[in-house]
């Protein structure tokens, strides 16, 4: 069940990526970082078992906005790229700080929801901080190192600088994440079989991206020549 999930969700979103991507463009992916980040800072917080092995749902999110940045800097350009990245960052904060306030409130006699809420969201100031600096650091590293790899082939083998970069700053992002968000709460031994699980469904998902990132490209070319 959990296996037929991940590859709906990965045909989904990537696929939803590119909707936004041709209804909106620029804005629309800057918009699609900020939301998708929250999101998987939600489902970070959940394990799965998939193919035999232990991992969180945020592996997908965190791909897809990869993903975006990677469109971002393939067919705008860096600078706007690295802004949507800094645009993502400052509305994870914002989410964090109203989710705080929202488990602060005193619940009502009638309240159902409290208790969840704050099993949720009580890890989201360790868990926000964690992320919002890996976020940053990764997709800016992402950003800079696809940039690089595009200059040196010359704009050739696209498929090369996706997967080298994306799969890179994803592991680095995932390891640093794993012990700085649940340190102390898994033993070192889970935290890297969560890392090395992740880092590997990642690369696959990495692969799977690459598709994505061409057919953005032909969207593109589509929307330039209708607005000709």
């Amino acid at each position: 069940m959990n296996e037929l999930l991940f590859i709906f969700s990965i045909l989904f979103i990537f696929g939803m990526l590119l909707v936004v991507n041709k209804l909106i463009g620029e804005n629309g992916l800057v918009a699609w970082i900020a939301v998708s980040t929250i999101l998987a800072e939600i489902a970070v917080c959940k394990n799965v078992d998939m193919f035999g092995l232990n991992t969180n749902l945020g592996n997908v999110l965190f791909a897809s906005n990869f993903l975006a940045s990677d469109i971002l800097a393939e067919y705008y350009n860096e600078k706007k790229a690295k802004n949507a990245v800094y645009i993502g960052v400052f509305f994870v904060l914002f989410y964090l700080v109203v989710s705080q306030i929202m488990i602060f409130y005193v619940p009502s006699s009638i309240d159902i929801a409290d208790s969840s809420m704050k099993a949720l969201f009580g890890l989201a100031p360790r868990v926000c901080i964690a992320s919002v600096s890996l976020v940053l650091i990764s997709n800016i590293l992402d950003i800079k190192l696809y940039s690089l790899l595009k200059k040196k082939t010359e704009g050739k083998y696209m498929w090369l600088r996706n997967n080298v970069s994306t799969i890179l700053c994803n592991g680095l992002e995932n390891y640093a994440f794993s012990f700085l968000a649940f340190y102390g709460i898994y033993d070192v031994q889970t935290l890297f079989t969560i890392a090395t699980v992740a880092t590997l469904i990642e690369a696959v998902v990495a692969i799977c991206d690459t598709p994505f990132l061409y057919l953005a490209g032909k969207i593109g070319e589509k929307e330039s020549t209708e607005n000709e």
